[in-house]
């Protein structure tokens, strides 16, 4: 019987030590594992319009960008449908504009983002949903 217990009770250590351990390696915000491609995570917010608004064909969006290094780095792209957009630094955030494309209409659609950078943990994604009238 105490072996058993004491078996139990190694377990969970070994499972909440694992657990410890495998936070400090997700490249979310607060410390680090002490490495040199240690990132803050990529945060997109004030979409405009807003999450699931009806809006027209060509209808210009824009969002703002935390975290990131480069606006090389940020893609848009609607239904597939790569996006050129403009980017403007505010302080430590970008302000991202755009206008979807032409060619969508009577759908509803996610306005996707996508960042890319040297190391992949870095990377993120985020967007939302607009219906395109006609």
């Amino acid at each position: 019987m105490q072996k058993m217990a004491l078996g139990l009770v190694t377990l969970l250590f070994t499972a909440n030590s694992y657990a410890i351990d495998h936070s400090m390696h997700t490249g979310g915000s607060g410390g680090g594992g002490g490495s040199s491609s240690g990132c803050e995570k990529v945060r997109f917010e004030k979409f405009q319009p807003e999450n699931l608004a009806n809006v027209a064909p060509e209808s210009e969006f824009s969002f703002t960008a935390f975290n990131v290094q480069k606006p090389e780095q940020i893609e848009v792209n609607v239904k597939s449908h790569p996006v050129q957009i403009t980017t403007e630094a505010r302080g430590d955030l970008y302000r991202v504009t755009g206008k979807l494309p032409a060619e969508l209409k009577n759908t509803t659609a996610r306005i996707n983002i996508k960042t890319t950078t040297k190391v992949e943990k870095c990377n993120g994604e985020g967007g939302w949903l607009v219906t395109i009238g006609e």
